[in-house]
C-alpha cells in the first residue's frame, strides 16, 4: 500500500508513548544504509553516519559509528510494508550544537504516535528508542525544534530495523493535488493593496493604485493634494511634498461594469513602509546567475501577470550585481570602484539607471543589496568605508529598497557585542537619511543579538529574524511558527522578517525546480506570513507562474490581513500538540484567525472565543475560499489536512 493511501485512511487521534512487545527475529538493516536524501529538514543536508555539520555522531560525549545526522524540524518517511518487527535508535542533540540545542523526537506508525522522547537538550544523554513495528506499513521519523531551531542538530544514532520480510525503503512525503481554493476575481472593479501610504517630505512619490477588474480601467483620486497628479490610465500617483501632513484621498477605479471607491490615508512624515513591503527578490530564484535581463523580465512579468493589481510592487536585486573581488571572470571581475570611490556594476548590469527607470515606468519600485563589510556573502564588493558614497549612488540610480546583509562584516568584527552589531546599521541609516529619496531599509543579520528588540532603534524598516529559508516543511514551519514571541516588536514602519516566500519555481540559480512544499504547505506558508505582518517577497521565476501559484499570490482577502493598517502581528493564542491557533486584531475590529495542523495526519483544530479574545456571535468568513461559513458563538473548528490551514476572519454578526 502506498504512502498516500495509508495516510488518507488514518484517523485524527494520536496514541502517545506506546511501547509494544518485541516479536520474532530477523536481520538488522541500518537506517543510514537507506536513501536518507529524502529527509526533509529545517537547515542543511542530511548526512549518513555523520552529524548535520559533517562530524562524527556524538551525543553527550558518546560517539556512534552509524546513524542519521539531521536538523530540526525534520521528517523522514520509511515504507516498511509489514516487513519489519522492531525499530531501534539512540537519539539526542549532537555535541557540535554546543549548549543551545533543544529538540524532541517522535515516531509515528501508520499515523499513530508510538514514541515521543520529550524535550532533549544539549549534553543530555542519548535516549533509547525501541518499538515494535510489526505489521506497520509506513513509519515517520520526526524531529521537532524546542526553544530555538538554530542549533537543533539531531542524531538518530545506531538506528536500525529488525527485518523479517520486505526490506524498508525511504519514500517521499504524501503527494497532494494542487487544488485552487480561491475563485477568480470579479470583472467588476475592486481596489486592492495598502490603505495607508507613507512618504518623507522632499522624497518623490510613486504610488500605483492596485485594482482588479476587466480592463480597461480608468482611475481618479478625489481630494488629491495639489502637489500630486494622477495618470488616469495607469493609476500612478506622482509628485513631491515639502512639508509633513496627513491626507485622506478617495481612490476611484471605473470600467464598463461599474465603479469602485476606497479611502487611502497618505502620511507625509518620518516613517515609511507603513505596511509590510510586497514584492520579489532575485536570490531564491537566480542566486548569482542574476543579470539585468532577468530583472527586466521579472518586472514586466509582475505587471503583465496582474500581480501589480493586487499590491505587489518591489523588484529587488539581491547579491552579485557588483564586481567580484579578485575574479578573473571578465563578466564579473575588474575594478570594484571608480576614481571617485563610486561603486561599479559588473558587466551583467551595464546600465543600472536605465534598469531602474524601466522598472519605475511600469509603476513598480526597485531594490538593491549590499553588505556593510568589505565583501558580500558571495564575495562581491561591499560598502565598507564607502557607506555614504553608496547611499548617494543608490539614490542617484533610483533605488527604493536596500537589503543590508551582515555577510562580510564578520571579517571586521568576528565576535561582535551588541553595540558592534548595531553600529553598521545605525551608520547606513544616517547615510540614507542624507539622500532625498525614500529607501526602505532592510536589516539582514539573521536575528543576531535579538535584532527585533533594537531594529527600529537603528532605523530599520524590517529585519531578518532567522537564517535563510529553504523550500522544505522543516525550514518553513520551523521558522514561521517560532515568530510568536516577536509580536511586540512589529508595528507600522517596523516589521519582523522571517525571510522570503518559497513557492513556485525556485532553485537559487541557474537551474530551477518546483517548490518542494506541498500545496497545503504553501497555503500554510502564505497564511502564516500574512498573519505575521511579514514582508512578502516572492522568490520564484515570475515569468513562469502557473495557475496555482498565481492564485496563491492574488487572493486579496488574504493579502488584506498582511496589509492591514493596524500593523499588529499575530500571536499563537492556543496550542495543543501539533494543533495551533494564531490570531490578530484588524483595524476594522474584526479578527483574523489561522487554524494550523502541523501533524502528519488530519486533525480537528478549534478556535475558542475566550482565547482570541472576542465575545458574542461572529460571522466567520473563509478567506482562501472567499465565502461566509455561517454565524458561530463561542467556538469555531474545522478539520485541517496534514500541514494545512484554514484562514478565517471573524466579524461581529449583524
Amino acid at each position: 500500500m502506498g504512502v498516500s493511501r495509508v495516510f488518507a485512511s488514518l484517523g485524527i487521534l494520536l496514541l502517545v508513548g506506546c511501547s509494544l512487545a518485541a516479536g520474532g527475529s530477523g536481520r538488522n538493516v541500518w537506517l543510514s544504509d537507506l536513501d536518507i536524501s529524502k529527509t526533509q529538514q529545517g537547515w542543511g543536508d542530511p548526512h549518513k553516519n555523520l552529524s548535520v555539520d559533517g562530524n562524527p555522531l556524538k551525543i553527550a560525549g558518546q560517539t556512534f559509528e552509524r546513524g542519521l545526522g539531521t536538523h530540526a524540524d525534520s521528517l523522514l518517511y520509511v515504507e516498511l510494508n509489514g516487513g519489519s518487527s522492531r525499530f531501534h535508535a539512540m537519539v539526542g542533540v549532537d555535541d557540535e550544537a554546543g549548549a543551545r540545542g533543544s529538540i524532541e523526537f517522535r515516531v509515528l506508525a501508520d499515523g499513530k504516535q508510538v514514541y515521543k522522547s520529550g524535550l532533549i537538550r544539549s549534553d543530555d544523554p542519548a535516549k533509547q528508542v525501541d518499538i515494535d513495528v510489526t505489521g506497520v506499513q509506513v513509519l515517520v521519523l520526526a524531529v521537532d525544534s524546542g526553544d530555538d531551531m538554530n542549533y537543533d542538530h539531531a542524531d538518530w544514532a545506531d538506528a536500525y530495523f529488525t527485518v523479517t520480510g520486505t526490506a524498508p525503503k525511504t519514500v517521499d512525503a504524501p503527494k497532494e493535488e494542487a487544488v485552487i481554493l480561491t475563485p477568480k476575481p470579479s470583472p467588476k472593479p475592486r481596489i486592492n493593496g495598502a490603505r495607508v501610504f507613507g512618504v518623507r517630505p522632499g522624497s518623490p512619490v510613486l504610488y500605483t493604485i492596485a485594482a482588479s477588474g476587466r480592463r480597461p480601467l480608468w482611475f481618479n483620486a478625489e481630494n488629491l493634494p495639489a502637489v500630486l497628479k494622477i495618470d488616469r490610465e495607469t493609476g500612478r500617483i506622482t509628485g513631491k511634498f515639502t512639508k509633513p501632513g496627513e491626507y485622506k484621498i478617495t481612490l476611484v477605479a471605473t470600467n464598463d461594469l461599474g465603479e469602485a471607491k476606497r479611502e487611502l490615508r497618505l502620511v507625509v512624515g518620518d516613517t515609511i513602509a507603513l505596511t509590510p513591503p510586497m514584492g520579489w527578490n532575485s536570490w531564491n530564484c537566480w542566486g548569482c546567475a542574476v543579470d539585468e535581463q532577468k530583472i527586466r523580465e521579472a518586472a514586466e512579468a509582475m505587471a503583465k501577470s496582474g500581480l501589480i493589481n493586487h499590491g505587489w510592487q518591489y523588484i529587488n536585486i539581491d547579491d552579485c550585481w557588483m564586481v567580484r573581488r579578485g575574479s578573473d571572470d571578465a563578466t564579473v571581475g575588474g575594478p570594484t570602484r571608480d576614481e571617485a570611490g563610486r561603486i561599479r556594476t559588473n558587466k551583467r548590469f551595464p546600465d543600472m539607471k536605465a534598469l531602474t527607470d524601466c522598472v519605475h515606468s511600469l509603476g513598480l519600485k526597485i531594490g538593491t543589496y549590499i553588505s556593510p563589510g568589505p565583501w558580500t556573502c558571495a564575495g562581491y564588493e561591499g560598502s565598507w568605508q564607502h557607506e555614504q558614497a553608496d547611499a548617494q549612488q543608490f539614490a542617484a540610480w533610483g533605488f527604493d529598497y536596500l537589503k543590508y546583509d551582515w555577510c562580510g562584516y564578520g571579517s571586521i568584527v568576528p565576535e561582535p557585542d551588541l553595540k558592534q552589531m548595531q553600529e553598521p546599521y545605525r551608520f547606513m541609516r544616517m547615510c540614507l537619511d542624507r539622500v532625498d529619496r525614500d529607501i526602505v531599509f532592510s536589516l539582514c543579520q539573521y536575528g543576531m543579538g535579538d535584532v527585533w528588540k533594537w531594529g527600529a532603534e537603528v532605523g530599520g524598516n524590517c529585519w531578518r529574524t532567522t537564517g535563510d529559508i529553504t523550500d522544505s516543511w522543516g525550514s518553513m514551519s520551523g521558522i514561521g511558527f517560532r515568530q510568536a514571541e516577536l509580536a511586540p516588536y512589529a508595528s507600522p514602519g517596523h516589521w519582523n522578517d522571517p525571510d522570503m516566500l518559497v513557492v513556485g519555481l525556485v532553485g537559487w540559480g541557474p537551474n530551477l525546480r518546483e517548490s518542494r512544499l506541498t500545496p497545503n504547505e504553501q497555503y500554510t506558508h502564505i497564511s502564516l506570513w500574512c498573519l505575521l505582518s511579514s514582508p512578502l517577497l516572492i522568490g520564484c521565476d515570475l515569468t513562469r507562474l502557473d495557475e496555482f501559484t498565481t492564485n496563491l499570490l492574488t487572493n486579496d482577502e488574504v493579502l488584506e490581513v498582511n496589509q492591514d493598517p493596524l500593523g499588529e502581528q499575530a500571536r499563537c493564542v492556543a496550542k495543543d500538540g501539533p494543533r495551533e491557533v494564531w490570531a490578530r486584531r484588524m483595524e476594522d475590529g474584526s479578527t483574523a484567525v489561522g487554524l494550523f495542523n502541523r501533524d502528519e495526519v488530519p486533525q480537528t483544530v478549534t478556535a475558542k472565543w475566550s482565547d482570541l479574545p472576542v465575545t458574542g456571535k461572529r460571522r466567520v468568513r473563509d478567506l482562501w475560499r472567499q465565502k461566509d461559513l455561517g454565524t458561530f458563538e463561542g467556538t469555531f473548528g474545522a478539520e485541517i489536512p496534514r500541514h494545512g490551514v484554514v484562514l478565517v476572519r471573524l466579524f461581529p454578526a449583524e
